[in-house]
């Protein structure tokens, strides 16, 4: 029997009875990435000789009698991820040989569950980007189609999952960095309730691991089905040990619903400052179609549904202000210089984002508590619903664009072209608020290319669009192996 398709909750079933043996597992893992990754390009850092070690020794602790949840399964890690031993560079040319001394907190606790790490997947620069590609590693291609990206940051843990590289792979979001692969691979993500998770580890080289909290940024789980989401995000979740886990333990409530047929969803497929390609709107109303056949209680449209022109607009504000933070003196001036020049009529989101690129502390101040009206509106939306089912981006993968000025990119959706960044506003939609946010593939496709929507649910309450997630997968189905 092939495992290497298997999700990780069959392989732990099959690891306790005795059907297969970790090192096993392994093996025919590391066997596929020598055969198929050199046209992938998923991962970038092998650890194949400590992997088998792990193995070895997670067998031999299932022999004592040892019971963990991930124990011998084989799995991936984000390269921004440190990992004693091995580089942490964020695709950044000058810090290609730098090697942290110790694992991030995740990768540590992915080591204690029983994980077998196989290596680290490939990112863009510095992880600003949809797109998975660097000057050190290369590119990172679709599985379904090597001619298009397979989504960013995360987007080579999203294509090792596609391939069939370990049954679990854990990411990053601040831009959708774990939904928008998900969504152009065809697999599962899911963005945590922001601090749900410790982030320690996951920071940009040389910077000190220290266990800051970090603003509209959260790590997550990847994999091939909703239910080992739920598994692996058991593993994540918690505060840090340095901070608040000294005086706390984190209990997620229950799911709210078990039935389909209970849940109260609302389905948007529109935005109002871009078009939804017709692939990715077919998606949404299979999905939506679902969930109205399960029973579900579905509704178009809400007064509830907090403004999305301004929630696109503070989302921008947040993300860009604090992405050009570490900018040198000389090119934070020449962003200036660009902001100036701007109309005061002109209110795109090209204009909003290099107004924000040079936000003084008041601008965030003001931006954070317009935010907070959002949050607001969000609890009063989830008192009426459960979930919110929405596009991830306009539309499918699509080809790979080198070109190193973003704000010169231009997404074609149907035949229009719009400025690249502004796919970024449906990812926006969960993060802005900190909201969690369920990435699904919407049913299998026949031809062509994946299409996944997100499921957005209450904040803290990440088992209840987890929850939604398991059941659309065994009414529309989910994972499909790229053929």
């Amino acid at each position: 029997m092939e495992w290497n398709f298997q999700a990780a909750e069959e392989l732990a079933a099959a690891l306790r009875a005795g059907e297969v043996t970790s090192v096993e597992l392994t093996d025919e893992a590391i066997a596929r990435i020598e055969r198929d990754d050199n046209v992938i390009n998923a991962i970038c850092v092998p650890d194949f000789d400590r992997a088998r070690a792990a193995a070895r020794g997670a067998d031999q602790a299932r022999a004592r009698g040892e019971v963990r949840p991930l124990l011998g399964i084989p799995v991936t890690v984000k390269e921004s991820y440190n990992i004693a031993g091995l580089p942490t560079t964020w695709g950044m040319p000058q810090y290609r040989d730098y090697v942290p001394a110790e694992d991030a907190v995740q990768v540590s606790r992915l080591k204690a569950a029983g994980a077998v790490v196989l290596g680290k997947t490939n990112v863009p620069l510095g992880l600003q980007d949809v797109q998975s590609f660097n000057e050190i590693y290369g590119t990172t291609n679709n599985p379904w189609d090597h001619a298009r990206t397979s989504g960013g940051s995360s987007g080579g843990s999203a294509a090792a999952l596609a391939s069939g590289f370990g049954a679990l792979s854990i990411g990053s979001d601040i831009g959708g960095s774990l939904r928008t692969p998900a969504h152009f691979c065809g697999v599962y993500a899911h963005k945590p309730t922001l601090g749900l998770a410790a982030n320690r580890g996951m920071v940009p080289p040389p910077a000190p691991a220290l266990p800051a909290d970090l603003d509209l940024a959260v790590v997550g789980p990847m994999a091939r089905t909703a239910r080992d989401l739920t598994l692996l995000l058991d593993v994540m979740v918690g505060p840090d040990p340095l901070t608040l886990g000294v005086a706390h333990d984190l209990t997620l409530p229950p799911a709210r619903h078990e039935r389909l047929g209970d849940f109260r969803v609302l389905v948007l497929d529109e935005h109002p400052l871009l078009s939804t390609g017709s692939a990715v709107r077919a998606g949404v109303n299979r999905v939506a179609a679902a969930l109205v056949d399960g029973g579900a209680h579905v509704e178009r449209h809400s007064p509830l549904l907090p403004d999305l022109t301004e929630a696109a607009t503070l989302y921008m504000q947040l993300l860009f202000s604090s992405s050009v933070a570490r900018l040198p003196v000389e090119a934070y001036e020449q962003l200036r210089t660009r902001a100036a020049g701007v109309s005061a009529d002109d209110q795109s989101l090209d204009a909003v984002r290099l107004r924000a690129m040079v936000f003084s502390h008041r601008d965030w101040i003001e931006a954070n508590n317009r935010r907070e009206l959002h949050r607001h509106g969000w609890r009063q939306l989830f008192a009426e619903f459960d979930a919110v089912v929405c596009p991830i981006t306009p539309t499918p993968a699509f080809p790979h664009d080198h070109n190193p000025d973003l704000l010169e990119r231009r997404i074609d959706i149907d035949g229009v072209e719009y400025p690249y960044l502004d796919q970024l506003v449906w990812a926006g939609l969960a993060t802005m608020p900190g909201l969690p946010a369920t990435a699904i593939p919407a049913g299998r496709p026949s031809e062509g290319l994946p299409v996944g929507v997100q499921l957005i649910g209450p904040m803290f309450e990440d088992r209840t669009p987890l929850r939604l997630a398991e059941l659309l997968e065994q009414r529309i189905g989910g994972f499909q192996a790229p053929r």
